[in-house]
C-alpha cells in the first residue's frame, strides 16, 4: 500500500502540533450525522471521570447525546506545555470544543468562563470528580423531561433552526 506524500510546506511542524495538541474523531462520526445530538465535552484525563480544571485540562471527551443513547465523537488531548501558566492556552481548548453545547469540568476561571460563553459553550463546574456516564445518563433524562437550564436552552436554540433556514431561501 502507498500512501501520499506530505507537502512539507503545508504540514505542521513538530512545535505547532505540540502546542495545539491532537484531536481525535472517530471515524464514524466524520461520515455520519448526529441529527438532533447535543455535543458536551468533558475535561478529563482518564476519560471516564470529570477531573479536570478547565485551564489545566489534560483532554477533553467530547460525546453526542440525546435523550435515548449518547456516542463518544472526539478526543482533544494537550501537551503539558498547555497547561497552567501558559496564557495562550484557553484559544486552542475552546477552538477543540466547537460545536459543543457545554463542558464539564472542576473548576474555570474567570477568563476561561467568558470566553466560553463568548463561544456558545455553557461551562459547567462541579464539586467533585463525576463519572462521565452518570452525567450522560442525566442529561439524556434532561433531553427528554427537562430540568437542566442549559439542556433546554441549546434546544431552544437549536428548534430555530430550520426556520432560519427557510427564511434565507433553503429549500430541499
Amino acid at each position: 500500500m502507498t500512501f501520499p506524500s506530505i507537502d512539507p510546506s503545508i504540514a505542521p511542524t513538530p512545535d505547532a502540533t505540540r502546542k495545539a495538541g491532537r484531536r481525535l474523531a472517530l471515524a464514524w462520526s466524520a461520515t455520519r450525522e448526529l441529527p438532533n445530538m447535543l455535543r458536551v465535552a468533558f475535561a478529563t484525563d482518564d476519560r471516564t471521570t470529570v477531573n479536570q480544571h478547565f485551564g489545566a485540562a489534560a483532554g477533553f471527551a467530547i460525546y453526542a447525546v440525546d435523550a435515548e443513547r449518547w456516542q463518544l465523537v472526539e478526543l482533544a488531548e494537550f501537551p503539558p506545555e498547555s497547561m497552567d501558566g501558559n496564557e495562550t492556552k484557553l484559544p486552542a481548548k475552546i477552538a477543540a470544543l466547537a460545536g459543543c453545547a457545554a463542558v464539564y469540568c472542576l473548576a474555570a476561571g474567570g477568563s476561561a468562563v467568558k470566553q466560553l460563553l463568548a463561544a456558545g459553550i455553557q461551562p459547567m463546574r462541579l464539586d467533585d470528580g463525576v463519572r462521565i456516564e452518570t452525567l450522560l445518563k442525566q442529561i439524556g433524562v434532561a433531553i427528554k423531561d427537562g430540568g437542566i437550564p442549559w439542556v433546554e436552552k441549546a434546544q431552544r436554540k437549536d428548534a430555530g433552526r430550520f426556520e432560519r433556514m427557510a427564511a434565507d431561501g433553503w429549500e430541499e
